[in-house]
């Protein structure tokens, strides 16, 4: 049995985008059909989280030399909790939302001619709020992890597992975020190596950043019963 014990996780950026590209250089037909195989099922309504952490199981077997097959990311075991999350995320958004429209509606922010209170009011919420997005994304990083590679099912268990996992490493987090995000968007604008190389490359660097936290975070109880039994 194994023993999710959240602690501060050392977060090694560079690492993780190397590891990424090697696994991804090593198995590339696997992966690319993976990734096809994971847009494909974001397709389908509230299924987007649950593709991707499909496709972290698929590496992680791939990589301990299991046999996988491209069907694997079509596996609903994790439906719940990544329904429950999604649900959760459009809840956040409709709850931003309703203050910006009562704030446009007060200070005439529809009308032809708008109030200058309007911008006054409108510019800190929009600020305030890209702020709270941000922290709250970056504090959730792990959640994914958890859910996927932990077998945690509940939100709010994971949601309280990842904010001690990212303690310290917010910026880090953001720095490495940024750097991937930059990585795939290079690849979108030479379209075709994007689709076929830097876009995999976002999801298994992904991978191992939560390949390596869960490592540093799950051990086995059972283990750990007999090691101490041997003293």
């Amino acid at each position: 049995m194994m023993k999710i014990n959240a602690k501060p996780v050392n977060f090694k950026m560079g690492e993780y985008i190397s590891n990424g590209y090697e696994f991804l250089k090593s198995n590339f037909g696997s992966l690319f059909g993976a990734f096809l195989l994971t847009m494909l099922m974001s397709i389908i309504p509230f299924c987007g989280l649950l593709a991707l952490g499909n496709f972290y199981k698929y590496c992680r077997d791939l990589k301990a030399g299991k046999n996988v097959s491209a069907g694997d990311i079509f596996n609903f075991d994790d439906f719940s909790p990544y329904l429950i999350l999604q649900l959760i995320i459009l809840g956040g958004v409709i709850a931003i939302y309703i203050p910006l429209m009562i704030i446009m509606l007060i200070s005439g922010g529809f009308s032809e001619d708008p109030s200058p209170m309007a911008s006054v009011i409108m510019v800190p919420y929009i600020i305030a709020v890209y702020i709270g997005v941000f922290v709250v994304v970056l504090k959730g990083f792990y959640i994914p992890a958890l859910i996927s590679l932990g077998g945690v099912k509940d939100i709010k268990t994971a949601w309280k597992m990842s904010l001690p996992m990212t303690k310290g490493n917010l910026l880090t987090i953001f720095l490495y975020s940024l750097v991937i995000a930059i990585l795939g968007q290079l690849g979108i604008i030479a379209c075709f190596i994007g689709v076929i190389f830097t876009l995999p490359l976002v999801y298994t660097s992904h991978y191992f950043a939560y390949e390596d936290a869960m490592q540093q975070v799950m051990h086995d109880e059972i283990q750990e019963i007999g090691t101490k039994n041997e003293f």
